[in-house]
């Protein structure tokens, strides 16, 4: 298996197979490793099989180098062909579904594939907008001027005993989660909890506040889900470059 955590800290792309055809998905790829990315993610608020299983594949034809993580919008979503599944649990939410129902509809996958499973807590974070994810989960994100809620969840995430946290603002967010809920939340959670932010963030600088807050994992999809393969590296490298600093 390809390490994605000792790659730390470093950009993610986020590639959504609903909304990128496998031939796409083989090029942003391969421009992610040129560029010098940590890793691609896999993930969607809708269902979709046979776009994931297709796309994941993809990503791997384009960058065998580089680590692929699933980022599962449910159990139906679940493939064998990445090297990590992050096991989402939405604790900001109260919907049993994201909470746990979704987990145990997964356990049949876990026993028929030796995928790992990065066990996650979920927080999603209001972005100035409603959100694929909020919409999907009928769940209310928490508010972004109040990081200490936000790290009052991670805490708990970590006392639960799960190995990493992911602050999420939603695909197209307005805004990204604040550098203020960030820290709190890396405060309140141990260094070897990893700690993945994402959603809304179009700018390396952005970016860069991001991980200065404690980020260990940037994540960026709609910054780079539109343009060239020349593009799409040369942005990337200017996110990979921020978070590098």
């Amino acid at each position: 298996m390809k390490d994605l955590l000792a790659r730390r800290p470093g950009i993610l792309i986020l590639v959504d197979p609903s909304r990128t055809p496998a031939a796409e998905a083989t090029r942003v790829a391969r421009a992610a490793h040129q560029a010098g990315a940590a890793g691609v993610m896999i993930g969607s608020s809708y269902d979709g099989t046979r776009e994931t299983h297709q796309v994941a594949r993809a990503l791997r034809e384009g960058a065998s180098e580089l680590p692929v993580a699933l980022f599962p919008g449910s159990a139906m979503q679940l493939t064998e062909h990445v090297d990590l599944v992050l096991f989402l649990s939405l604790i900001s939410g109260r919907n049993p579904q994201y909470l746990i129902e979704e987990h145990v509809r997964a356990v049949p996958f876990f026993q028929r594939h030796q995928v790992p499973a990065l066990s996650t807590g979920y927080i999603l974070i209001d972005g100035g907008r409603v959100t694929s994810v909020e919409a999907v989960s009928q769940t209310r994100p928490l508010p972004a001027d109040k990081p200490e809620l936000a790290a009052a969840h991670a805490l708990a995430a970590r006392m639960i005993g799960m190995s990493a946290v992911y602050l999420d603002a939603g695909s197209g967010a307005a805004h990204p989660v604040p550098p203020s809920v960030v820290a709190a939340c890396r405060a309140a959670i141990s260094p070897e909890v990893t700690l993945f932010v994402g959603g809304g963030i179009r700018t390396p600088a952005e970016a860069a506040a991001a991980r200065k807050a404690g980020a260990d994992f940037v994540v960026i999809g709609t910054a780079v889900e539109e343009g060239t393969d020349d593009g799409w590296r040369t942005q990337i490298e200017s996110f990979v470059r921020a978070v590098s600093a």
